[in-house]
């Protein structure tokens, strides 16, 4: 059978098989953003109606995480929602955040630590249980 025939289908392939498109295809072969500080529970937003027609090049997995962030998303649950790794949805919306597509709003950090007291307690608490 010829690919360019209706229904065609691999005979390897099976419903078990995952993505056919390696996720270092859709990242370019890069393993790092192209920008910093996209931590995995810092969240995303998009622009309001993003004019994605002006960039061509971008592949369905920008998209859908421009759609997808437009309620603020943390990039955590970004990357469960395309079913891809953290490290390929970093690197995706390290794209997205040099386009001003997206932007990025870091969780604030703690500026107080629990002491190492309570944190032992707590462990013996749980160990008693």
């Amino acid at each position: 059978m010829r690919p360019d025939v209706p229904g065609y289908r691999h005979e390897w392939l099976d419903d078990d098989a995952g993505p056919v498109v390696r996720p270092y295809t859709l990242t370019g072969g890069r393993a790092r953003p192209s920008t910093d500080g996209l931590d995995m529970v810092a969240y995303v937003s998009s622009k309001p109606d993003p004019d994605l027609a002006a960039y061509p090049e971008l592949h369905p997995e920008h998209r859908l995480l421009v759609e997808l962030a437009g309620r603020g998303t943390p990039v955590v649950e970004l990357a469960a929602d395309l079913d891809l790794a953290v490290g390929v949805v970093r690197v995706l919306l390290g794209d997205l955040l040099s386009r001003g597509l997206v932007a990025v709003h870091q969780p604030s950090r703690a500026t107080y630590l629990p002491d190492n007291d309570i944190l032992k307690a707590v462990v013996d608490g749980l160990r008693a249980l």
